[in-house]
């Protein structure tokens, strides 16, 4: 009898309990108590170093397949040129230490291992200017035949050489380019992963929410030496994106050209009136204001300059060109007192070859025949004033030489006080007529140039719009072409 209560005497335990633990009764396999998980990875890392290249034959090049995709175009930074991109990266290699019979293990084919513990390439991207914010991935997939997967995500901040000339319908293309930082193409050699077409126009992972598009991943495998060196294998991959222009389109050219429109607009005023030049002065300050608001908006490199920035930089040269325009015009219309007559070559010029070429009224007639009338006018009137001169002075000429001579011509005193007043009369009639006289002949003069004023405001605006016309048509048929490239 046990001498404790409650505990069995050995004589009445199960001799299969007193059998050391992992064995059956009857002599029988022994059956496994640890998961199968634990006992692959305590086999294959109990012995494994890794700090030397995972092969059993030096001679034997270790092979890495890589892959890329696209998750998102973070940044462009044109000033600096770097771009920042967030992209899926895998890698696959054949690690030869890392192989066991999955019938061992319970049939396991796959296993995740630390990437601490085994041996991972040491694969970088050459164009790497910063370490971006990546989460850590802290696993590798190893297969029964030793294929080893790194899949982790990445954000890659490179520098790239970036062309903003065609801004904002700029297409951009940036290199990622993998390779060994020391092992040379006999130990460490790459390939690509999938079929380049399928890399080229995978966009399945990438977010196309943003400022850029993504149009395609081009891959080249090369190798390359340095100064007669061993050779090193690399893959580059280029990121070809394309800047989505609506925005700029709307905030940029529309107000540009609406105010150039708005300067067009601005030559149907009259060039007599000052009202032109204090509007294209407005129009200048305004798009002066326009260009500061802009000019953050605009990239800005110290390698070249946008053709948008030229753009509105000849939009500017073009509205001082107008005012320049307006004020000649004002000038040439406005105080003409003191002015001489239009030239003849002038008058040649204007009046009569450019109105033809330009299709607009001459209106060198209807001038003459206003200064043919009123010369006819100022004759007629001298003549009538000659006539009452001789009529009221005296009806004879042989009279008036009579009284201008020695002869006395007996006369009434009141007749020679009313000659003398009919006499100061006419005097003050003829310097009345001389004054209106010189006033249409001042008129006749600003006619002349006010008519050279317009003709010239015709033909500069024409040549204006022209210039104009010709420079939109070059920019949109430049942005279109490399719009639809």
């Amino acid at each position: 009898r046990s001498r404790c209560p409650g505990v069995s005497s050995p004589s009445s335990i199960h001799p299969s309990l007193l059998l050391p633990a992992g064995t059956r009764w009857g002599g029988q396999t022994p059956e496994p108590t640890e998961p199968a998980l634990r006992r692959l990875s305590h086999y294959l890392l109990a012995h494994y170093r890794k700090g030397t290249r995972p092969v059993r034959d030096w001679r034997t090049t270790t092979n890495v397949a890589i892959d890329l995709m696209v998750y998102a175009i973070l940044s462009v930074d044109e000033k600096n040129q770097v771009l920042t991109t967030y992209i899926w990266y895998r890698q696959h290699w054949t690690d030869e230490f890392l192989r066991w019979d999955p019938e061992q293990f319970d049939n396991l084919t796959q296993i995740s291992l630390p990437v601490e513990s085994i041996w991972v390439p040491d694969i970088l991207i050459n164009e790497f200017v910063d370490v971006g914010k990546s989460p850590h991935v802290p696993y590798v997939y190893v297969g029964h035949h030793g294929e080893v997967q790194n899949l982790k995500p990445i954000q890659v901040m490179t520098a790239c050489s970036l062309d903003i000339y065609n801004f904002p319908f700029d297409v951009q293309n940036c290199s990622l380019t993998f390779t060994s930082w020391l092992h040379h193409v006999r130990d460490i050699n790459l390939s690509l992963w999938r079929q380049p077409e399928l890399v080229k126009f995978d966009r399945s992972v990438f977010m196309n929410q943003g400022e850029w598009e993504l149009l395609y991943v081009l891959s080249h495998f090369q190798e390359f030496s340095v100064k007669s060196s061993d050779s090193y294998a690399e893959m580059k991959f280029y990121v070809v994106i394309r800047r989505r222009p609506l925005f700029y389109t709307v905030s940029l050219l529309l107000p540009s050209i609406f105010l150039m429109v708005m300067d067009i607009v601005g030559f149907y005023l009259p060039p007599n009136s000052g009202e032109r030049v204090s509007f294209k002065i407005t129009l200048l300050l305004g798009y002066s204001v326009f260009l500061i608001i802009v000019s953050d908006t605009l990239p800005a490199t110290a390698v070249g300059t946008p053709l948008i920035g030229i753009y509105f930089v000849v939009c500017m040269a073009l509205l001082v060109i107008s005012l320049t325009e307006t004020i000649l015009i004002v000038r040439l219309v406005h105080k003409q007192d003191l002015q001489p007559h239009v030239p003849e070559w002038v008058k040649r010029l204007l009046l009569e070859r450019a109105t033809v070429l330009l299709c607009i009224r001459d209106r060198k007639k209807f001038s003459q025949s206003r200064t043919q009338s009123s010369d006819i006018s100022r004759q007629a009137e001298n003549n009538d004033s000659t006539a009452k001169l001789n009529h009221y002075g005296c009806e004879d000429p042989r009279e008036c030489e009579t009284v201008g001579g020695t002869r006395p011509a007996p006369a009434s005193a009141g007749h020679v006080e009313g000659f003398s007043l009919m006499h100061g009369v006419l005097r003050e009639i003829t310097a009345i007529r001389q004054f209106l006289e010189k006033r249409e002949e001042f008129r006749d003069v600003a006619r002349e140039w006010l008519q050279v004023g317009y003709v010239l405001d015709v033909l500069l605006f024409r040549a204006y719009l022209v210039a104009v016309l010709a420079y939109s048509i070059t920019l949109g048929t430049l942005w279109s072409v490399w719009r639809d490239a």
